[in-house]
């Protein structure tokens, strides 16, 4: 039984496009709606708002849109795409602590048509008097998210002795779950392990251009509130069974080059281990992984952080067919990041919930847990 006491009660999502063709405050709007009607709740429910600190859209612009009556909590979560299940964290603590009934966590973005995450980023954003990677990587032609995190990538790949071709049975699995997802950007459009060979190379010999998630444009949105009211609501509710963030000693967001031993990912393993502790749960218990898929060598790494197979093993795991829809820990269903879209992790949370509730296009057989990753941050879904 969770400790938490929360479950997820509505979700919602705009398309997932190239160019969307509207404002960001829009596609939040959309995507909350979205969600408050499949919870059958309203905005005026609503009382409290979690997002990320990249979000564009500010919680008092959404009260205004939307006709929220009294924002009671509101909170942001740091360190981009590797914090987003720590949204369903803050949103579980304010629902437990009394602070709001009624959470929405939301993420929009113009990823694609507004802005690149995946071209060359020249402002280096340092703030105040500390220190950060970029200042140490910029200067020295490392200004995109895939320079940044190739070389440990690298170390892992040289440690285990993986070559790009073993990775690329990670950016097929993902591209054949996509050709069956309608909401999927690359829907009807699978892959060959020959066509991944053939992409050209971003940062050879780490990642092909097929080995990284897209830039996409959309939004996608949550609604969490207590269990006890959850099953009085609409949809069959999710329940929230562990929720974590992780930030352990030497890290950093996006490059970790500052752990003692690069070819393991060490905030995956913190997470693991608290989300264990959590629901008392371990890999075994798990019926579908959501993980976090920027990269595809960061999938390997999951996989032998969480104990789906032992260290040095990800790449045989994936060859194998254990990561494909009738193998034995089914991963990202929906596409992931690679397949359906890029809205900073939030799709595949989403898709975990649609898991758990039995109504995923692409539905696993008999799924009670699902664990869900981004690496810096996780949690738990599981049958009421």
């Amino acid at each position: 039984m969770s400790k938490l006491n929360t479950a997820i009660v509505g979700i919602g999502q705009t398309e997932f496009s190239k160019k969307s063709g509207r404002s960001e405050l829009q596609l939040a709007c959309e995507c909350i709606k979205s969600a408050l009607d499949d919870a059958a709740l309203t905005p005026a429910d609503v009382d409290g708002m979690v997002t990320f600190t990249l979000d564009n859209s500010e919680d008092i612009d959404l009260v205004s849109s939307l006709g929220v009556d009294n924002l009671r909590f509101s909170s942001r979560v740091p360190h981009g795409g590797g914090g987003s299940c720590g949204t369903i964290a803050h949103a579980a603590a304010a629902i437990r602590s009394g602070l709001a009934n009624t959470v929405v966590i939301w993420r929009a973005m113009n990823e694609r048509s507004g802005y690149r995450f995946g071209q060359a980023h020249m402002n280096n954003g340092i703030q105040g008097s500390g220190s950060n990677f970029l200042e140490w990587s910029m200067p020295f032609g490392a200004v995109t998210p895939a320079n940044w995190s190739a070389m440990n990538l690298q170390r892992y790949m040289d440690v285990y002795g993986v070559s790009n071709e073993d990775i690329a049975h990670i950016s097929v699995t993902m591209r054949r779950h996509a050709a069956t997802n309608p909401a999927a950007w690359f829907y009807q459009k699978p892959i060959t392990l020959e066509e991944h060979q053939a992409s050209k190379w971003i940062i050879e010999p780490t990642l092909r251009l097929l080995d990284c998630c897209q830039e996409s444009d959309g939004g996608v949105a949550l609604v969490l509130t207590s269990e006890e009211r959850a099953r009085d609501l609409k949809q069959k509710p999710v329940r929230v069974a562990a929720a974590t963030q992780a930030l352990p000693q030497a890290v950093e967001v996006v490059t970790n080059y500052y752990h003692g031993e690069l070819s393991q990912f060490k905030e995956a393993q913190v997470t693991g281990r608290e989300l264990f502790r959590q629901s008392g749960m371990s890999a075994k218990d798990f019926q579908v992984a959501m993980l976090y898929d920027h990269f595809t060598p960061i999938v390997l790494m999951q996989l032998e952080a969480f104990g789906f197979c032992e260290y040095g093993e990800g790449k045989d795991f994936v060859k194998g067919g254990h990561i494909g829809l009738d193998g034995s820990i089914p991963v990202n269903p929906n596409g992931g990041l690679i397949g359906e879209a890029y809205i900073h992790g939030m799709n595949n949370i989403v898709e975990g919930v649609r898991q758990i509730r039995g109504i995923s296009v692409n539905q696993v057989n008999c799924v009670t847990n699902v664990l869900i990753s981004a690496g810096m941050s996780g949690a738990i879904f599981s049958v009421m």
